[in-house]
C-alpha cells in the first residue's frame, strides 16, 4: 500500500473507503491485511462494514482469510449494537443450517456463541 492510499484510510470516518479499498485490492492485500483490519476497527462505529469486509473475505477463502475474519468477528459484535449486521454472519459463516446445529455451535464456537445470543437472547444457551 502506498502512502497516499494510507492517509486516505487514516481519514476514513465509517469504514466505507477501508472496505472499498479491502475489495478493489483483494489480489494483494495480504502484507496490508492487518494494517486494514486495524483500521475497518478504528473506522467503522457501526460494524456495518465489518460485518461486509468478514462475510466478503469468507466468500474469496475462508480459509486463507481465516486470522483476519476472527479478528474483525469480536470488533463487529461489539460495534454492532443495534444487531443489524451481526446477524447476517450466521447464515454466510455457519450454513444456511445453522439454526438446527445451534446447540453444537454455541458450545464449539465462541464467535457463533456470541453472535447467537445477541442476536437470540431470549433464548437460554
Amino acid at each position: 500500500m502506498n502512502e497516499e492510499a494510507k492517509k486516505k484510510l487514516e481519514q476514513d470516518s465509517d469504514g466505507l473507503a477501508t472496505y472499498e479499498y479491502l475489495a478493489n485490492h483483494i489480489d494483494n492485500i495480504d502484507d496490508d491485511l492487518d494494517l486494514i483490519i486495524d483500521n475497518m476497527q478504528r473506522a467503522d462505529v457501526s460494524g456495518q462494514f465489518t460485518v461486509s469486509a468478514i462475510r466478503y473475505l469468507f466468500a474469496i477463502n475462508p480459509l486463507r482469510y481465516a486470522t483476519a475474519i476472527n479478528r474483525l468477528i469480536p470488533s463487529a459484535i461489539d460495534k454492532d449494537r443495534e444487531r443489524r449486521y451481526i446477524g447476517d454472519l450466521l447464515q454466510s459463516l455457519w450454513g444456511k443450517d445453522y439454526a438446527d446445529r445451534a446447540d453444537e455451535l454455541c458450545r464449539t464456537d465462541d464467535n457463533f456463541r456470541r453472535i447467537y445470543k445477541r442476536i437470540y437472547n431470549s433464548n437460554p444457551l
